[in-house]
């Protein structure tokens, strides 16, 4: 059980473990208009999380079938797209079975926990995005795993 202050706020160990939430976005379909991975279609940027309050945030990605398309991707927030997961400039490297934690994206069905990269404060209405570039995307897949803890009463995170 999660004891809160008066304020609504969770205290003592509860900061100390992390909510985790799943996305899981679709396939990759940029040669089709507006589909995922059309860089200048309607769906780019891609809505991964909604946020509600204010969150720390750590982020990874698990690719499940080999990305086609040499444009690039990043996950972040309006205004700061690269912030949660660093860009990877060339698509297309990020294989089935990978580990997406940093630009490489060379980590092969584990990673350490001191390889996700730093949290990062999310605040209220800062939704979290998926940004290709460059180029279209045009198959394969990729899942998101977030692990979040509440900053502000009422916060959450929800998979879009």
């Amino acid at each position: 059980m999660i004891r809160h202050d008066e304020d609504g706020v969770p205290v003592g160990g509860a900061l100390d473990a992390f909510n985790v939430i799943k996305a899981l976005p679709g396939v990759f379909i940029g040669g089709t208009a507006n589909a995922r991975g059309d860089e200048n279609g309607t769906s780019d940027p891609t809505t991964l999380f909604t946020v509600t309050g204010d969150v720390l945030v750590r982020m990874f990605a698990v690719c499940t079938t080999t990305i086609v398309g040499a444009g690039t991707i990043e996950v972040g927030v309006t205004g700061n797209t690269a912030e949660l997961l660093p860009q990877v400039s060339n698509a297309s490297t990020i294989a089935a079975g990978e580990v997406w934690v940093d630009a490489t994206v060379d980590d092969v069905r584990a990673v350490l926990m001191g390889d996700i990269t730093a949290s990062v404060v999310v605040t209220n209405g800062s939704d979290i995005i998926e940004t290709v570039g460059t180029a279209n995307l045009t198959a394969g897949e990729l899942y998101y795993v977030c692990m979040w803890k509440p900053l502000t009463p009422g916060s959450s995170v929800v998979a879009a």
